[in-house]
């Protein structure tokens, strides 16, 4: 498939190559962490494959940004130049799920910045906040689309009538309060709402889920859509209810009782590899695995957070020391690479090489639970 030639131009001006080579004209997504400039997602992103065209209403207002949270996940420095032989089967993906409107399922060991796509993706697409869903074992499907404190409303409900004095025969029953301030759409039930452009939704460990968890969200991916039974039983009355959704302060029309989306979610799921899901599940998902990172992936890390001037001076034997430690460990998580460099640079770490280092590498344990210095025979 191939974007009009006036749209892939129009990309390859304001959205720059990598420097490691051309990319295919069809892709969107690119890699660099440069946003789109001059252009927007829904001018680049072709029509959907007509089993994945989707069409609800009322249309939402723009999502709000959230470059704090972003800037806390992928650092305030953009670096040009740092660049993995990953980087283009990961954006070839991404753009695969764009394109087909499909979740994108990236499994890998724990600390390989898995979640980090979400944020790369809704950073460079401009697509704004991006909407966290962290999975237990105790989640539920219901908890991700919505919650309806049904006990709040009745305690509201009398209390008002209590203040009203309405508890004699003569009373008019007190007006319930409005039950869409009782009902808040979760970070799955908001990603489905109806807007113009999809959203971001990070669905974090689904691995660690129940069992039926995979399964429950099948029909949701597949429909794009869920109905609220509260808020349908009380259509005739309530056509139209505003509710709380997953942003600070955001929220939503729901019609008749029933959410759908306009454009399909960019879904990232995250997974440690630590069970299988069904087939039916993985069929309806692209599949990404996140390898162990090198040093250029490193580096570009450190370049992200640090600057690239600290990065240079710090990042050669540190990265390698990482790397040696991390492949003797069964390997370590990129944060506490990070850590360990803020405490070199740190005017709080200043002392003598050796004390520095120590307590540099002090952070580097490993993530199976093993005290450090602790053998396992």
């Amino acid at each position: 498939m191939t974007l009009p030639d006036n749209t892939s131009a129009r990309n390859s001006a304001s959205h720059p190559s990598p420097v490691d080579g051309a990319r295919p004209r069809w892709w969107i997504y690119r890699g660099t962490g440069e946003p789109l400039r001059d252009t927007t997602l829904g001018e680049l992103l072709p029509p959907p494959p007509p089993w994945r065209a989707f069409d609800g209403t009322p249309v939402q207002d723009t999502p709000p940004d959230d470059e704090v949270e972003t800037t806390r996940r992928l650092g305030s420095h953009r670096p040009a130049g740092y660049a993995s032989a990953f980087a283009h089967r990961e954006a070839e993906m991404v753009n695969a799920a764009l394109l087909l409107r499909r979740p994108l399922l990236v499994s890998g060991r724990p600390g390989t910045g898995k979640s980090s796509l979400a944020y790369r993706i809704s950073r460079e697409l401009r697509l704004g906040r991006v909407l966290r869903w962290h999975i237990t074992s105790r989640t539920t499907l219901q908890r991700g689309l919505y919650e309806y404190d049904a006990i709040g409303r009745v305690q509201d409900t009398a209390a008002l009538r209590a203040a009203a004095g309405d508890d004699g025969p003569d009373k008019a029953p007190t007006t319930p309060p409005d039950i869409g301030d009782y009902i808040q759409l979760g970070p799955l039930g908001t990603a489905l709402l109806p807007y113009r452009e999809p959203r971001v939704l990070l669905i974090d460990e689904l691995d660690k889920s129940d069992m039926d968890l995979a399964n429950d969200l099948l029909s949701v991916f597949e429909e794009g859509s869920y109905t609220i039974p509260e808020l349908r039983r009380a259509r005739r009355r309530h056509p139209v209810v505003r509710v709380l959704t997953d942003d600070p302060d955001g929220e939503a029309d729901i019609s008749g009782g029933t959410v759908g989306c306009r454009a399909f979610p960019v879904v990232i799921m995250t997974s440690n590899s630590e069970r299988e899901f069904p087939p039916a599940f993985l069929r309806r998902c692209l599949l990404l695995h996140m390898p162990e990172p090198g040093e250029d992936d490193l580096a570009g890390m450190m370049a992200a957070h640090f600057g690239e001037n600290l990065a240079e001076e710090w990042g050669g034997p540190l990265v390698a020391r990482f790397l040696e430690r991390s492949r003797g460990l069964g390997g370590l998580a990129i944060d506490q690479l990070l850590n360990s460099v803020y405490l070199a640079t740190s005017r709080s770490a200043e002392g003598d090489d050796g004390d520095l280092r120590s307590l540099v590498e002090a952070v580097w344990h490993r993530l199976d639970g093993t005290a450090p210095g602790v053998r396992q025979g």
